[in-house]
């Protein structure tokens, strides 16, 4: 689990553009991964060794110079409740404007590292302009070009020295997080397996505040059980559920093993539900779909289930080999069933293939549907094993790897689900120079 960065401001000042930037430098590292660009506002980036998950605050605002007053306040008030440090980042070519003023009257109040960012300084004389924001009374500021890069080593070089070293928990007990959407019903889900009132569950969106760990230890199964916060009971935050439950999602979806997702099968698999999936699915943990209060659905017909079904994986594609469930946590239908699932995909994301095994299994599928050839180039497949990693990656090994297109690694991830169980798991492919 990584520390939590946010960066704030007020719309065009280039928070964006940085956030970008920060992602491309952790992506150069660790492959592209499918789905990045449905989960723009959340990224993980690391800078001297340290890693950090990033939030950018910047594509929430909509509407008139009014709004966008009040869902800045909101959002800098979310992020300081949530992020460990914050980037406030400003923009030297309008110089300080009112909304500069009252987002850093909310900062200074913080006990939080707040970095101040001057954006789009560019040459000696914008280097100059920015000591006008001294006035902002948040001490000293950073200059920088989010377009170039240009002085982002030095903030960044800051952040992450005050940044808190997160120590893993050790346990040798699987996490399984109840994420999702405020008023899925998580809450209640946990209620029902352990038998007992442990949260108050109300018809109020974010009833639950914090993340709390309870021990499972039923029917032959024992794990852990977190169930995630919705929102704070705050008049000025409830409107803003998308932004607040992301944040709250990030934590416990980064320090467990399986998310089981939780969603109302009266509002569907909405671009809230999606936007955490996505979170799930970069961070390589196992899923497990529930669509609770099946029970409220009318007009329930023979092939309901099924195009409910076809929806979701729809919506979720390519990663499309994730169980999906029914259920109604007031009935308890096909909750038990729940558990069984997500502790299969535990298994699943615990699975090693011995490597004299994949070999015996991939090497005639390749040679039956080798590589198509690129730019007159022929890729040959000679070798491939599963990484000691902790989730399921596996790496093959060729002649010309810079050649294999993303249709052949997604037809070799297709073929490993065909031939071993990996249901509810994100599978990374690599391929590597022989």
């Amino acid at each position: 689990m990584s520390a939590i960065v946010a960066i704030v401001g007020r719309p065009n000042v280039g928070k964006s553009t940085f956030f970008n930037r920060l992602i491309q430098r952790r992506e150069a590292i660790v492959d592209a991964v499918s789905g990045v660009t449905r989960d723009r506002h959340y990224g993980k980036s690391d800078w001297n060794g340290k890693e950090f998950s990033v939030i950018d605050t910047g594509g929430y605002v909509v509407g008139s110079d009014d709004v966008f007053e009040k869902e800045i306040d909101r959002q800098v008030e979310l992020a300081i409740e949530e992020a460990d440090a914050i980037i406030f980042m400003v923009d030297v070519e309008t110089g300080v404007t009112g909304m500069d003023e009252d987002v850093a009257k909310l900062l200074r109040r913080v006990k939080k590292p707040v970095f101040l960012a001057v954006n789009k300084v560019d040459n000696a004389k914008r280097a100059e302009d920015a000591v006008e924001f001294y006035s902002l009374g948040l001490g000293e500021y950073y200059t920088l070009s989010s377009i170039n890069g240009g002085g982002s080593g030095e903030l960044l070089d800051a952040l992450v020295e005050k940044l808190p070293d997160v120590v893993e928990e050790k346990s040798d007990l699987p996490r399984f997080a109840v994420v999702g959407r405020p008023n899925a019903g998580k809450s209640s889900f946990i209620n029902a397996l352990i038998g007992e009132d442990r949260y108050i569950v109300t018809d109020i969106a974010g009833t639950t505040r914090d993340s709390i760990d309870t021990k499972y230890n039923r029917y032959g199964f024992e794990f852990n059980l977190v169930d995630t916060a919705g929102i704070r009971r705050k008049a000025k935050v409830k409107e803003d559920l998308e932004f607040y439950s992301v944040m709250r999602s990030v934590r416990a979806i980064e320090h467990c093993d399986v998310c089981i997702l939780m969603l109302d099968a009266t509002r569907g698999f909405d671009g809230q539900v999606e936007n955490i999936f996505w979170l799930a699915q970069r961070n390589h943990k196992g899923i497990v779909i529930l669509v609770n209060k099946w029970d409220l659905v009318e007009d329930k017909e023979t092939n309901t289930i099924k195009h409910y079904t076809q929806k979701i994986k729809k919506a979720i594609e390519p990663f499309t080999d994730v169980p999906i469930l029914f259920v109604s946590v007031l009935t308890k239908q096909r909750i038990f069933k729940a558990i069984e699932t997500a502790v299969e995909v535990y298994n699943n994301r615990n699975r090693k293939i011995i490597t004299r095994k994949f070999n015996e299994v991939m090497l005639p599928i390749i040679e039956n549907y080798p590589p198509p050839a690129y730019k007159g180039k022929f890729v040959k497949i000679k070798f491939c094993t599963q990484l000691p990693t902790p989730y399921p990656q596996f790496a093959f090994f060729c002649n010309l790897p810079q050649y294999v297109r993303e249709p052949y690694k997604r037809y070799l991830e297709n073929k490993i689900r065909e031939e071993f169980d990996f249901s509810g798991v994100p599978i990374t492919v690599f391929m590597r120079k022989k």
